[in-house]
């Protein structure tokens, strides 16, 4: 008969997890999000990593010009934007805490400060906790999961606003959620996207696409200088 052992006595092995020893974390991994955030913190080496319906994500290498520089393209658009308007920030690659099953990590987004109306907020172990208003991601093409199981997620856990660019396509698709399901952004007369959420926000997808990043900046700009803005930033402010 088997006699138990005391967990004070049990033998320790690499082979079996944890605190010390967590278990390497690998591409295609089902793991819980609790075990998903041990296993990334102890991967040092590891610089991205998402958990999408229990599954884990490892993308490949980024390519310069497929991946690198377009991010570059967004972050400054949406940097540009949050230096004109108070209570809103950007992050680059930040991992977020959607729910037990999700913690995604988007190449970019942008949230409303929970102080004045945003549904999301930074803990305490500075990860975001809750749906962002706006999550950006950069894809090849409409095969990655970008446009898949991640557009689920987002969708069931009420980002408002999901753009993605795929590059090799030349494509951007902004959705929107309505009636719990993502409508896409219909483009303007001059082919100007406009958030619905984040007034003043608007993307000049050709100029975008053509790598013109100073005419997306400028169309920007007057975004920034519209009375729909200046309403936006007067209601922040005032509720804060």
């Amino acid at each position: 008969m088997a006699i138990p052992v005391s967990p004070s006595t049990a033998p320790n092995t690499d082979d079996s997890p944890s605190e010390a020893h967590p278990l390497p974390l690998e591409n295609g991994d089902r793991l819980t999000r609790q075990e998903f955030e041990r296993r990334y913190a102890a991967r040092t080496d590891i610089k991205k990593a998402e958990l999408v319906e229990g599954v884990v994500y490892m993308p490949s290498p980024v390519h310069f010009a497929g991946h690198g520089e377009p991010h570059v393209a967004m972050l400054t658009w949406l940097g540009t934007y949050c230096a004109f308007t108070p209570g809103v920030r950007a992050a680059d690659n930040a991992t977020i805490r959607l729910d037990l099953d999700n913690e995604p990590q988007p190449d970019a987004l942008l949230r409303i400060e929970p102080q004045v109306g945003g549904r999301s907020r930074v803990t305490e172990d500075d990860y975001v906790e809750g749906a962002p208003e706006l999550i950006i991601e950069i894809a090849a093409s409409s095969a990655t999961y970008d446009l898949h199981d991640k557009l689920r997620v987002y969708r069931r856990n009420g980002v408002q606003e999901y753009l993605v660019w795929r590059v090799y396509e030349r494509q951007v698709d902004w959705f929107v959620l309505m009636d719990d399901e993502y409508r896409p952004l219909m483009p303007d007369t001059s082919r100007l996207l406009h958030s619905r959420l984040f007034p003043g926000l608007r993307l000049a997808v050709d100029a975008l696409l053509d790598g013109d990043i100073a005419r997306v900046l400028a169309e920007l700009q007057h975004g920034v200088g519209t009375p729909e803005h200046a309403k936006f930033v007067e209601r922040l402010q005032a509720t804060s």
